[in-house]
């Protein structure tokens, strides 16, 4: 609450009066039935909406039909006569054994009232409060009750002093002073230690605004005064180091603003416009709701403060200016934290200018206000709804108020009254509430029921709960005790709890009171809107969307957001200040949006995939070069395509080794390179399938030494031929014999051990190993050989590279003579296809998906081994089928009449004859 959200002043229902004279009008009881019975409609300024705007036909009703004859009955119970003065004045002020003093706005000054003050002087409350005198007889029915009950304080007595605030902190300065005067006097005097000192009240009740108890708390604090006040919010006095003696009966702002957050997120409005009135109430819940809501990602679109009535010109300027811009913006939502006349001013302004209807969330300052409800063309402003503090009822209340003014009425009680000394303050404050003297109940029945009235009820029992326990109290009776001085109070308030008629309650450290909200919906009636409870916060928010009505078409929820809500897999890419203005972004493959509100997608670990937009990872199933896939598949018939020819080459080879087909070829070397062919066929089958150290050491040597022996064979088929072309007779005699003999076997053994070294070299020094690449396949954890070293790795290939390359230079330029095999030329073919194979081999193996590396090395192997078979061997085997009368000497070894190196017919026959068991190196016509 504010200071000034109880104070309506009484414009239709006050006769201009000369300065320093009190007249009101008082209506009668026949003035008042006839409002009941036939009450006037008000004039709005937009009688009703136009033709085009929404109504919320299930959200207006009418006003109940018995409560206008019921107010009718109690006024008429009272018999108040017409103009007839009360003593209610005189009622707020009665002697106990322990003393209570009240701060109650009863009245408050002219707007201007203050504004051209000079001098401290007495301020003259010119207007009148009902709430305000319905808080403060709400204290003083507490009061009664204690002296009446026998729990609390039994055989003691509570009494009261209660003064008039008028809603200003200059005026209330003046009651609370009176306070801290020393019992029986109106004198503070000036202590060194005020530990003895006795002021004239025990505690405070009061004041009912943040702005009042914010000077008044500093006060009391020195003196360490309990106060207890029903109505100040600000977090600031939530302050222990500040306000050590504060305590409240209400919550403190931060709940309200925090169940405020709660909705605002729970309905998905995070583009609002937040607006606050310019005192300490507004501006410290505006600073409040701003980082609350920044808390939970609701964007803060305009700020503004709205000016108290009475402001410059530029001030409300800009107020229009604020309200143009959230018009013009997509905005929807309105969090107006405001006092009753700010928020009068602003609402004002609105329907002067026409804004499109919105949803205004609104504090409790305002939300319960008659000076707002009804301002003329409030109906068309939108929804409105906020929190309301819940309370416990009050069923005695209103049938006390009703005692109250009929006694107040009453000739003998108020001369009973008269008898009394007044007090000294009289002398010193003035009349308490004159304006008291000159009301009705029509004055005060719209308040009967306000929520706050419970919390000035509930202060007068902590209060009482603490003497009890500082007192020992107990069912019989108080022991007898020294003075109690307020700081001894103090002591026992602190965490204390205690228990209100209908609710317990308890002060937390902070001074603050833990109570529940009700979420209420303004719905509209002639003339002003009921308050309907659409749901609760009890620290977690409850709805009841069934019960809710907006001022949109089909009533349907209004939508305030800066960007449209995210599709799921999709982050949010931030763009300007705001953090709720944004463009949806896709997810990638390979990480997935964890949370809703996310900027950024978050990746997978290393062992998970994910697909595009995807709200979560799965995990990597490992794989490998299967044995079903279809390349492989491919290359296994490939591999028994090789094999078989390997194996029929073989078989003829060593049917026919005597042959001088099988002797021109090597012999045994030619039986022994393929068998080497045979083994390089069979090393691919270590390639597919999951991989294991053991196979992965293993695939390199069973491929290459293998393939050694049976280039080593060939390199000497390709010395052997050159040597007998292209060397003189006297040379090539001499190592024609060696190239055919048995040392010859000690080139292939040469050529496969420094294959092995080479190959042991490359396992030592870089072993592959057996790895998990887990990110070059989407879904699949790739499971390899990785070769550490691509230096030793192309080593290995060094001896059958320079074998191949020997042979080729070898035979390129050498051409048999005619009538001849002509070996050179095959030999050629077969190194062709060797270095055609490898060659593609090295680009084709570097840019291939490692997945398909090992698909790429059996793919050349088994290419190789098939462009040996087919350039040099399987010619051969074509003689033996197709044209077995080739198979002589004359053509494979020489010695016949067109033997251009021969030596005659008879010295070739012996030659030949000579040289059974030994292989001449010669091919045969491509």
């Amino acid at each position: 609450m504010t200071e000034s959200d109880v104070c309506k002043p009484w414009a239709q229902e006050r006769k201009d009066v000369s300065r320093g004279r009190w007249a009101w009008q008082v209506r009668t009881n026949e003035g008042f039935a006839k409002q009941i019975l036939h009450p006037s409609q008000p004039q709005l300024a937009i009688s009703g909406p136009p033709p085009s705007s929404p109504t919320c036909h299930p959200c207006q009703k009418r006003p109940p039909a018995m409560s206008g004859l019921v107010l009718l009955g109690i006024s008429a119970l009272l018999g108040l006569g017409a103009g007839a003065p009360l003593c209610l004045s005189r009622q707020l002020r009665m002697q106990g054994d322990y003393m209570l003093g009240g701060l109650f706005p009863l009245g408050s000054v002219e707007d201007t009232g203050l504004s051209n003050r000079t001098q401290p002087n007495t301020t003259v409350c010119t207007r009148f409060s009902s709430l305000g005198l319905l808080w403060a007889l709400a204290m003083k029915m507490a009061v009664e009750e204690i002296n009446r009950g026998s729990t609390l304080l039994p055989g003691l007595r509570l009494g009261y002093d209660i003064f008039d605030t008028c809603s200003e902190p200059t005026v209330a300065m003046k009651p609370s002073l009176v306070f801290m005067t020393k019992a029986g006097s109106r004198d503070i005097a000036a202590y060194c230690d005020y530990t003895q000192y006795q002021p004239r009240v025990l505690a405070v009740i009061g004041p009912h605004s943040s702005e009042l108890a914010l000077v008044t708390g500093k006060l009391f604090g020195f003196f360490l005064m309990p106060q207890v006040s029903y109505g100040a919010t600000t977090d600031r006095l939530s302050d222990r180091e500040a306000f050590p003696s504060f305590f409240r009966t209400v919550p403190s702002d931060r709940a309200q603003v925090t169940a405020v957050v709660e909705l605002l997120h729970t309905l998905g409005w995070n583009w609002v416009a937040a607006v606050g009135s310019d005192d300490e109430y507004g501006r410290q819940g505006l600073g409040l709701f701003s980082s609350l809501a920044s808390a939970r990602g609701i964007c803060i679109a305009h700020e503004g403060l709205v000016p108290l009535p009475g402001a410059h010109g530029l001030r409300l300027g800009a107020v229009q200016g604020l309200l143009h811009q959230v018009n013009q913006s997509s905005v929807q939502v309105v969090v107006l934290f405001s006092s009753a006349p700010a928020a009068h001013t602003l609402f004002s302004y609105s329907i002067r200018s026409r804004l499109s209807p919105k949803v205004w969330v609104a504090s409790e300052a305002w939300l319960t206000s008659e000076l707002v409800m009804t301002l003329p063309g409030m109906a068309q402003v939108g929804t409105v709804l906020g929190f309301l503090q819940r309370g416990a009822p009050m069923p005695d209340f209103s049938s006390y108020v009703q005692t109250r003014l009929a006694l107040a009425a009453d000739p003998a009680f108020c001369a009973s009254l008269e008898a009394e000394q007044p007090g000294l303050e009289e002398h010193v404050v003035g009349p308490r509430c004159p304006q008291c003297d000159h009301i009705s109940l029509e004055n005060v029945s719209t308040g009967l029921l306000h929520h706050q009235t419970f919390s000035a009820y509930a202060a007068v029992y902590g209060v009482a709960q603490a003497l009890h326990n500082m007192l020992l109290c107990n069912a019989s009776g108080c022991p007898t005790r020294a003075p109690v001085r307020p700081w001894q109070l103090l002591e026992n308030m602190y965490n204390m709890s205690f228990r209100v008629p209908g609710l317990p309650l308890r002060f937390d450290p902070s001074g603050n009171v833990d109570m529940d909200y009700d979420l209420k919906l303004w719905v509209w009636q002639d003339p002003t809107p009921e308050l309907r409870t659409v749901g609760s916060f009890t620290g977690r928010l409850q709805l009841q969307l069934a019960q809710m009505c907006w001022f949109t078409p089909r009533n349907t929820k209004p939508v305030s957001q800066c960007s449209r809500q995210c599709m799921e897999g999709q982050v949010r890419h931030v763009k300007g200040f705001h953090s709720c203005c944004y463009d949806c972004v896709d997810c990638k493959s390979g990480s997935y949006q964890r949370n809703p509100d996310d900027l950024l997608c978050t990746p997978c670990d290393q062992d998970q995939w994910s697909p595009d937009r995807s709200l979560r990872c799965f995990p990597r199933r490992p794989t490998s070069l299967e044995w079903g896939e279809p390349v492989v598949l491919l290359l296994l018939v490939l591999l028994g395509l090789a094999l078989g020819l390997v194996l029929v080459a073989l078989g003829l080879f060593i049917r026919h080794q005597d042959s001088p087909l099988v002797q021109a070829s090597g012999g045994p070397r030619a039986c022994f390179g393929l068998a080497c062919l045979g083994l390089v066929c069979l090393s691919v089958l270590l390639f597919p399938g999951q991989p294991s150290p053991a196979s992965c050491l293993a695939q390199q040597p069973l491929l290459h030494l293998p393939l050694t022996g049976c280039l080593s064979t060939l390199f000497l088929q390709a010395a052997e031929t050159f040597v007998e072309l292209e060397l003189p007779p006297r040379w090539a005699d001499r190592l024609r014999h060696r190239l055919r003999g048995p040392r010859a076997w000690l080139v292939v053994l040469l050529a496969m051990l420094v294959e092995a070294a080479l190959c042991t070299w490359h396992l030592v020094a870089f072993p592959p190993q057996v790895v998990t690449d887990w990110r070059v396949l989407p879904t699949e954890a790739l499971v390899h050989c990785h070769v550490q070293s691509w230096v030793s790795f192309g080593l290995v290939h060094a001896p059958h590279m320079a074998l191949a390359s020997l042979c080729f230079l070898g035979t390129f330029l050498t051409h048999s003579p005619p009538g001849r095999d002509d070996g050179a030329r095959g030999l050629t073919f077969t190194m062709l296809a060797y270095f055609i194979t490898w060659v593609c081999f090295v680009p084709l193996f570097a840019n291939v998906h490692v997945a398909y590396q090992p698909a790429v090395q059996m793919g050349t192997s088994l290419l190789c081994a098939l462009g040996i078979l087919a350039t040099f061997y399987l010619p051969k085997c074509y003689l033996f089928l197709r044209q077995p009368e080739s198979n002589t000497p004359e053509f494979f070894l020489g010695g016949g009449p067109g033997d251009a190196r021969g030596q005659g017919g008879s010295g070739g026959g012996e030659e030949t004859q000579q040289k059974q068991g030994t292989c001449s190196s010669v091919t045969l016509p491509q």
